[in-house]
This record gives structure tokens, C-alpha cells and sequence, in this order.
């Protein structure tokens, strides 16, 4: 085949192609952008993420919800989380979230879409024509995760009283000072603040 004819076949394949696989070499996800708003925590670029993996917000929204442990909404271009979540939690969360829904498993393009086949949703790759199911029920193995995160709850004993009267709970590696418990009583705290293993929490009202 003459060098010419192979050139011009070349081209006309490249534009047969759809245009989000000519450019996946752009594809970059924006880097996360949260930050602790009083009692809640703002994902500030939201929308912008969601956009750039082409996926319906309000099921990733779902999907974040569920691995994070968390209640939130959106809120025009942003998610606002109930409680104090870890940029990196979110981060992580995030890239499984991509990993499963967004990146084809054969070739690892972004340039994907999800069809619905019956009760079945497939990942289709339009880069490599490769298919496999996906179920938004499932939950994917997560990282080991401290045992004590700041914003959570949880449930302790008070199994001393400190020198200044606020009740003593030991949780793992963590001594956590409550102020106006009693020793041996049985409470449900939100952690407002680690440093080192110890953390200093406040009665919560849920």
C-alpha cells in the first residue's frame, strides 16, 4: 500500500472516531476542593468533577453518601455533608467512585458511557468497545480509616473524671475528654477536635 493511501486511511479513521476519544489525553479530574463550614463540610467544586467524568451529579452524590457514612445535599454547584468530613476521605471515595463507574477495566480510557440492558446497567467503552456490568448497590472494599474522625459520633463510657471534671472515654489509642458526663455512664459524643491520640469531644444531640 503506497505511503500516500495509508496516510489518507489513517485520517479518515481518526475522524470517525468520537470526539471524547480524540481528546482523552485532556481528560483530568479537577483536584477536590473541601472545606469545614461550621458543623458541615462544602465540597466547593462539585459540579466541575462531575462534569468532567460526564456522570449524572446526583448519583455520584449517592455514591459518596454511601461510603462516607454521611447525609448531604446539593447545593447549586456544590455538596454541602452533614458533620466534618477529611478532604482525603472524599478524595478517596471519589476515585473508587471512577475507577467502577467511569474508566473502562480493559483499556483504562475515561471515554465511556452506561447503557442500560434490561435490569442490567453495562459500561460501555467507546475507545475499545469493551463492556462490563456495573451495580450501583455495590460497595467497594474501603481503605482502613482512623477510629476516631473529627465531626463523627459515637457512642462511649465515661470510665473516669479528669482533674478538671470533664468525663474521661478511651476509644483505640485515643483518650477523649467530655465535659459533663459522669464516670460510668454511657454517651453518644461528636469529636470536635484530635491532636495526637488525644480528642476533645461534646455530647451530641442526635
Amino acid at each position: 500500500m503506497a505511503e500516500e493511501d495509508y496516510d489518507a486511511l489513517l485520517e479518515r479513521a481518526r475522524k470517525s472516531l468520537p470526539e471524547r476519544v480524540i481528546t482523552r489525553e485532556r481528560f483530568r479530574v479537577p483536584e477536590v476542593q473541601v472545606f469545614i463550614e461550621g458543623k458541615t463540610t462544602v465540597f466547593r467544586n462539585f459540579e466541575e468533577i462531575a462534569d468532567a467524568v460526564n456522570r449524572e451529579p446526583s448519583q455520584i452524590l449517592v455514591y459518596l453518601l454511601r461510603e462516607l457514612g454521611t447525609a448531604g445535599t446539593i447545593d447549586g454547584k456544590r455538596v454541602v455533608f452533614k458533620g466534618r468530613v477529611p478532604a482525603i476521605q472524599v478524595e478517596k471515595r471519589l476515585k473508587g467512585y471512577i475507577e467502577t463507574f467511569v474508566l473502562c477495566s480493559e483499556c483504562q480510557r475515561p471515554d465511556t458511557k452506561l447503557v442500560k440492558e434490561g435490569r442490567v446497567t453495562l459500561l460501555e467503552c467507546d475507545a475499545c468497545g469493551a463492556h462490563r456490568p456495573v451495580k450501583f448497590g455495590r460497595i467497594l472494599p474501603k481503605e482502613e480509616e482512623a477510629p476516631l474522625v473529627e465531626g463523627k459520633i459515637y457512642e462511649v463510657m465515661i470510665q473516669d473524671i479528669g482533674k478538671k471534671g470533664d468525663g474521661i472515654a478511651k476509644k483505640d489509642k485515643y483518650i477523649i475528654y467530655v465535659p459533663g458526663t459522669a464516670k460510668g455512664s454511657i454517651v453518644k459524643i461528636r469529636i470536635d477536635k484530635i491532636t495526637g491520640n488525644i480528642a476533645f469531644a461534646t455530647l451530641s444531640r442526635e
